[in-house]
């Protein structure tokens, strides 16, 4: 599925239209037989990769075990557990990228997750890089100079291929 053509279309939809679709996906994730489908291809010590919302980014983890709707997973890179459906699990290691319109000013909130490098131009012209620590409803949070910036989507922009603290930041 091509995530990003489905966002396209759904920008079209109205508040009810997204409701409606929201509460039918609702019934198709709770559904036992995709739990049992899944769990039958998972096994404890798996290394699997899940899709966290909150970071809006896959995470590594191991399965520790399985309960009835939801499996406990080892985060591999803080070790921490947690328990989550298993629809959050991304057993065919499906592209979760979300990319925004190119006539689209800034970066949509589907296209960043936590460990992005961004960058955005502040009220002084001067551009400014960082690293995204907290995804909010209106702004990120950025690591940036030092300090915490919170800067809204639409004025960020992704920096590719290069290491932000080898930058050279503006004089203040």
């Amino acid at each position: 599925m091509n995530y990003s053509e489905i966002i396209a279309a759904l920008n079209h939809a109205t508040g009810f239209d997204l409701f409606r679709i929201n509460v039918a996906i609702g019934k198709m994730l709770d559904d036992p037989k995709r739990s049992m489908q899944l769990k039958q291809n998972l096994r404890q010590g798996q290394h699997i990769e899940y899709f966290d919302p909150a970071e809006n980014r896959a995470i590594n983890a191991v399965i520790i075990d399985f309960k009835r709707t939801r499996v406990s997973v080892r985060n591999v890179d803080d070790g921490r557990v947690w328990n989550i459906p298993y629809y959050y699990i991304n057993i065919n290691a499906i592209d979760t990228a979300i990319s925004g319109s190119a006539n689209q000013q800034g970066l949509d909130r589907n296209e960043v997750k936590i460990g992005d490098k961004v960058g955005f131009i502040d009220k002084n012209n001067v551009e400014r890089y960082g690293d995204i620590v907290r995804l909010n409803q209106k702004t990120v949070t950025l690591n940036c100079d030092g300090g915490k910036w919170r800067v809204s989507y639409s004025f960020l922009f992704k920096v590719l291929g290069i290491d932000v603290e080898a930058l050279p930041m503006p004089d203040d």
